[in-house]
């Protein structure tokens, strides 16, 4: 009953354990692939503003998961990323868009657009 309650006001503690595990899992890395997944961890948290802790940490896992895969096939980085790292980002991110704050953001323009403009008369 108090992890329920703990759970909250703090959040999902399975989401922490899996956001510990998924950091554990990065530090096993070699150090180039370390490097790259940190600076791809820290674009993604910035850029995606996920604000739904099981979208993150799904994400989070299939990223590690991609770059454990490489690593051990020896995948060189820039066959991961391409040539615009940015871009990879932001394509890895579409498949985890669901979790954006941004999304409520949108359904609430148009919620208000649409209550605001349904008894307007077209010319």
């Amino acid at each position: 009953m108090a992890a329920g309650w703990i759970e909250q006001v703090t959040g999902s503690l399975e989401q922490k354990k899996r956001y510990r595990q998924y950091k554990a899992r990065t530090k096993q890395l070699p150090a180039n692939y370390r490097t790259a997944i940190e600076a791809l961890d820290r674009y993604l948290m910035y850029f995606g503003s996920i604000t739904k802790g099981e979208t993150l940490v799904s994400m989070l896992d299939d990223l590690a998961d991609l770059f454990e895969q490489s690593a051990a096939s020896g995948t060189p980085i820039r066959e991961i990323v391409g040539e615009d790292p940015v871009e990879f980002a932001e394509t890895f991110l579409q498949n985890y868009s669901e979790g954006q704050w941004i999304n409520k953001e949108r359904e609430r323009l148009n919620h208000a657009i649409e209550n605001i403009t349904k008894d307007e008369k077209t010319p």
